[in-house]
């Protein structure tokens, strides 16, 4: 600001000086062409410094400053606009305005629900300026009704969601109206090192187009909040902000490594990136699928509990046992045996069941895991690749944990069969499963996908409807 103010200054104070120029020459018969040149001198004195050209090879344009230069143009704005119903407001306050004396604001007869836009701040990077496919997080455009596209040359365009999804917080959003825009090269996250300079560009507090640098400061983490757990990330002290999701990690190169997703608010100089292998898969599978496909090794599983570990002849609890492994699936070939206790999957602890299935989430096929079990009292590391969960493996698993089958019909998930003596014996054939836990179910994708989640819990609840009544049921496996 104060580089600003003064240089505002030094242009107002060259206006007197062209006045008397322009006096003189009058006076003295100054030849013209003169004239235009000082005067061409004084303008371009009162010229902001980006305005200037800067030589090629100036020690100002840094590889930092090049690649910004470079991939600025196709970095993005993203605003996600959701109505939200507000308070009910009576006719009085219509008039007079909110909190109008004796009107407590809600309730009020004859009074009208006011609905109220709530908009949220973004950031992303297009990916494929022919297509207008923009790569962001999955949270930025979670819940809105309107998501607007804003570039840094000032225009802005409706873009539409073509796949989200939360598990990995990916999303792809397609730029209506627009061809021919910049894009960034993807490049390939599994050559980044450790220690080398990063840049992210994005849109903090809404602050467009803020350029921040750090290095690399690890690889391969894993956070967790309460939806579940995100592996492999990168992690850098380039500063991420709110905002800054979504937008681009870039190496020295301005090639794209990383989409910027999260920051730990309990330090600073710790933000996370989804690498761009990953998000590069997830990507291609909204586009081609509309969702990603979920993806199992092959295990039956138990906590390891004080009890199973002071029966397994343990120190300490964590991990979880291998009680079964599916013939032919992924953790068969790897070798996974029962009596296998597997402690960590990528370098990430296995604390329990819920670690387990939340790590193996975030996975995409066709990328081994590492892991690490414990077998005989001594560590053995092994790798297993992951394949996709299909729709019968999962009515098989149902009925063999669960102990019931399923079928759609026109009115919703009903119960085909369920097992005598099984887990689930309370059920009867046509009871409709419309909840599990809190995840509503209206079609069998619905009700396969709440499997995949919770068929590992201790115990689920079911909301049943049965001769049009409606109950909850708590089914333990």
């Amino acid at each position: 600001m104060k580089t600003t103010s003064n240089h505002i200054q030094r242009c107002r104070r060259s206006q007197p000086v062209r006045a008397r120029v322009v006096a003189a020459a009058a006076d003295t018969g100054f030849d013209a062409r003169w004239l235009f040149v000082l005067l061409a001198v004084a303008l371009l004195l009162c010229l902001p410094a980006r305005a200037r050209a800067i030589a090629p090879d100036s020690p100002r344009l840094t590889p930092v400053v090049r690649a910004v230069q470079a991939v600025a143009p196709a970095v993005v704005n993203i605003t996600s606009t959701h109505i939200v119903e507000g308070q009910r407001i009576s006719p009085l306050e219509q008039f007079f305005g909110p909190g109008f004396p004796g009107l407590p604001g809600f309730d009020v007869p004859g009074g009208r629900r006011v609905k109220q836009k709530r908009v949220s701040l973004g950031s992303g990077v297009i990916v494929d300026g022919e297509k207008g496919l923009v790569l962001t997080n999955a949270h930025v455009i979670s819940g809105g009704d309107e998501v607007m596209v804003h570039l840094l040359d000032g225009r802005e365009f409706p873009a539409a969601v073509k796949g989200a999804d939360p598990d990995f917080d990916i999303a792809v959003l397609q730029i209506k109206g627009a061809s021919r825009l910049p894009a960034v090269k993807l490049g390939d996250s599994g050559d980044i090192m450790p220690g080398e300079t990063v840049i992210a560009i994005g849109n903090p507090f809404g602050f467009n187009h803020t350029v921040t640098t750090g290095v690399v400061s690890a690889l391969g983490r894993t956070i967790r909040n309460k939806d579940g757990a995100f592996t492999d990330l990168v992690q850098t002290d380039a500063a991420i902000n709110p905002g800054n999701s979504g937008g681009p990690l870039l190496n020295i190169e301005g090639v794209l490594i990383g989409i910027n997703t999260a920051v730990d608010t309990r330090a600073e100089g710790i933000g996370f990136a989804i690498p761009i292998n990953k998000a590069r898969r997830v990507m291609h599978d909204l586009m081609s699928a509309g969702k990603v496909a979920p993806l199992w090794l092959g295990l039956d599983l138990q906590d390891v509990d004080g009890r199973t570990a002071m029966a397994l002849g343990l120190r300490d609890a964590g991990g979880v046992l291998v009680t079964a492994v599916f013939p032919g699936s992924p953790a068969a070939k790897a070798g996974i045996a029962p009596g296998d206790i597997v402690e960590s999957i990528n370098a990430s602890p296995v604390r329990d069941r819920r670690d387990y299935l939340d790590i193996l989430r975030n996975q995409t096929a066709g990328t081994a895991l590492r892991l690490q079990v414990l077998r005989d009292g001594g560590p053995v590391k092994l790798e297993a690749t992951p394949e996709p969960f299909s729709d019968a493996d999962a009515r098989s698993l149902l009925e063999r944990r669960w102990g019931f089958s399923v079928a759609q019909t026109a009115q919703g998930v009903v119960v085909r069969q369920a097992r005598a003596g099984g887990p689930a014996d309370f059920l009867r054939q046509g009871d409709r499963i419309t909840a599990v836990g809190a995840a509503e179910i209206q079609t069998m994708e619905d009700f396969l996908q709440v499997f995949r989640r919770e068929r590992m819990s201790g115990q689920v609840l079911l909301q049943v409807v049965r001769n049009g009544k409606g109950y909850y049921a708590r089914l333990i496996p």
